[in-house]
């Protein structure tokens, strides 16, 4: 019977220690702060690696504003964000970033998309923003998460209020 519980114990810590190693090396599928599955959202999925190698994985710009915030005294070593088009990881300091009031975004009342051309940015803004994006630096992109988290945290709860009350949650 000890055995059992030392073994039991045992399995239950290295899980522990695993889940925590995976979570400090961005290993986790879905997003650090909320959750959501990082890869249906590779569209803006983002990785931050900050100066003591410690990495995160989260959803979306609003997810990596928080983040940022969180740890204000780690300074970011790379910012990678996803294509809106290829998905695949690009430098989100490098990116043309598309802020787009006409349409929410991930976690966000605003849209805020990266686009690693500037071509694909100004074809997303003409084909789905009908012209009412506009083509930014991250440092702005990131400025309008911030500006929007009051609103976008408020957007955030009231649906994770009524999915609740459905039975969603």
């Amino acid at each position: 019977m000890k055995r059992s519980v030392l073994i039991f114990a045992l399995v239950i810590i290295l899980a522990m220690a695993g889940a925590a190693v995976a979570m400090k090396h961005g290993d986790m599928k879905g997003c650090h702060y909320c959750g959501m599955d990082l890869e249906k959202f590779a569209h803006t999925a983002m990785t931050i690696e900050y100066d003591d190698d410690s990495k995160v994985e989260v959803c979306s710009l609003h997810c990596a504003a928080i983040d940022l915030a969180l740890n204000i005294g780690k300074a970011p070593k790379s910012i990678m964000v996803g294509d809106h088009d290829s998905k695949k990881k690009i430098d989100a300091e490098k990116a043309y970033w598309v802020l787009d009031d006409s349409n929410p975004g991930v976690m966000s009342t605003r849209g805020k998309w990266a686009f690693k051309e500037r071509k694909d940015a100004d074809s997303f803004i003409n084909d789905t923003c009908a012209g009412s994006g506009k083509v930014v630096s991250f440092e702005e992109a990131i400025k309008a998460a911030y500006a929007d988290m009051y609103a976008d945290t408020q957007m955030i709860r009231k649906k994770r209020k009524m999915m609740k009350m459905k039975g969603g949650m």
